[in-house]
């Protein structure tokens, strides 16, 4: 989110009045504080709609007038979170979206959960962060807490932000508070939703962290204290790092033990009924959604300052970023083995456009970038995804934008060359689509665990 058409611009405060940490922290306890969530996004629509389930009022904030009013009308935009859930926190009073950033003064805390993407040159993108920070500088008051969720790089909080706030004449830790608490939202988990995920929090300065934790533990299930800001951003690094290198490496078994004639699945599947020192991982076409595939460069652009490079986590990226390719040359394989034809002048459809299965969120989606390699050698290609009728725009993927999902039927199916599976979303009927489909491409062992196989079935 590019907020600098909000930007307001940040005024001297001279002497200001002793804040009065105790209130503050009263009124966070007692649920009577006024909360303001920058961001209405897959963060920040969970996140502002937990508060006001547990008593807070809020305001959101967000740039984009059509998501205000949706909103404001009781209306979700995210398939995940039922309009009810929005419906009934506008009509409680108690849940106000704006696009008018004047209203930060009203918070007592401000939540920061805009987006940190990668530039096309792998380096972070905090433009959405700094021109919050700038929003909320314009407007910063003497008892108010910051607390920054977006993921970012160690250092963030204390080096990007707080200099930004200081600049009012406002002091870190004596007349307002920041923190970093990073987002665990994953989106179309049932089992776990924002209040039952436990929270870590960093607070710039002993006040500042008990204010963080103080609110949090309102919110969420347990709350976790670290040290540091710095020491919040690197857990969320960690967190998710962690994947990324387990998934390379299962992907990159997925190509090894695929040559050897092995279902790697089927190793998986086997190897976690260990019940020690063992975590299933399971490989794909690719990395999706705004975590995975982005944060463990933050960390790699920052390991560059101290002259430290990250080989196990470039190692990593490299890894999993060539899945798309190599889901293609399977498919051409595929065609030339089973259909004796080449890629070339075939009919493609792509099942699955979502970043992972049952939700709509197209965040980096590896279906995309397979969509174009697919095109690029030659191939004509559609999609169907029940949860993304229409592919929204995008900046790295603009061509596609406007496509629009095509149905399941019988005649359909039997229409194209290939069916290539890239989410493997539950509602779909995978027998119905082995049964009329020439020949089906599974990246996700989706007809495996749906129990269909067929000799027109290859797993990539």
């Amino acid at each position: 989110m590019n907020i600098a058409a909000t930007t307001g611009r940040a005024r001297p405060v001279t002497a200001p009045a002793p804040t009065d940490v105790a209130a503050l922290r009263a009124a966070l306890a007692e649920r009577r504080a006024t909360l303001g969530v920058i961001g209405l996004g897959y963060v920040g629509i969970p996140l502002a709609l937990t508060a006001v389930k547990t008593g807070f009022s809020v305001l959101g904030f967000d740039i984009d007038a059509p998501r205000v009013a949706q909103i404001n009308r009781g209306e979700s935009f995210i398939k995940h979170i039922p309009h009810a859930a929005v419906a009934e926190a506008v009509a409680a009073e108690r849940f106000v979206a704006t696009t008018d950033f004047d209203r930060l003064a009203e918070a007592d805390a401000v939540l920061i959960c805009v987006p940190t993407p990668l530039t096309k040159y792998r380096e972070p993108d905090l433009s959405f962060v700094v021109s919050t920070a700038k929003a909320i500088a314009g407007r910063l008051r003497p008892g108010q807490l910051v607390v920054l969720e977006s993921t970012t790089y160690p250092g963030t909080t204390a080096e990007v932000l707080r200099p930004i706030f200081e600049e009012t004449g406002l002091k870190s830790g004596v007349d307002f508070f920041l923190a970093f608490s990073p987002e665990r939202e994953d989106p179309g988990n049932p089992d776990f939703g924002t209040s039952t995920i436990p929270k870590v929090v960093g607070g710039d300065g002993p006040d500042a962290l008990a204010l963080a934790e103080t609110l949090y533990a309102q919110l969420v299930v347990k709350t976790v204290p670290v040290s540091s800001p710095a020491t919040a951003e690197a857990v969320k690094l960690t967190e998710n790092i962690f994947r990324a290198v387990n998934i390379a490496l299962v992907n990159e078994l997925k190509v090894v033990y695929g040559a050897m004639g092995i279902d790697v699945w089927e190793v998986i599947d086997a190897a976690k009924t260990k019940p020690f020192g063992f975590m299933p991982f399971y490989p794909g076409p690719g990395l999706g959604g705004h975590c995975i595939p982005i944060d463990p460069f933050y960390l790699t652009w920052k390991a560059r300052e101290y002259d430290i490079t990250t080989r196990f986590i470039e190692l990593a990226g490299q890894i999993n970023t060539a899945m798309p390719r190599f889901v293609v040359d399977r498919l051409a394989e595929a065609l030339d083995r089973h259909a004796r034809r080449g890629l070339n002048g075939a009919r493609i459809l792509v099942l699955g456009v979502a970043y992972k299965k049952n939700v709509d969120d197209m965040r980096e989606s590896p279906s995309l970038k397979l969509i174009e390699l697919i095109e690029e050698r030659g191939a004509a290609t559609d999609y169907h995804d029940p949860f993304i009728p229409v592919i929204p725009m995008t900046r790295e993927h603009a061509a596609l934008a406007n496509r629009k999902s095509v149905s399941l039927d019988a005649e359909t199916l039997a229409g194209y060359d290939a069916v290539l599976i890239a989410t493997d979303h539950d509602t779909v009927d995978y027998a119905h689509v082995v049964r009329h489909a020439r020949l089906v491409i599974d990246t996700r062992n989706a007809c495996a665990k749906a129990g269909v196989a067929a000799s027109t079935v290859v797993k990539a």
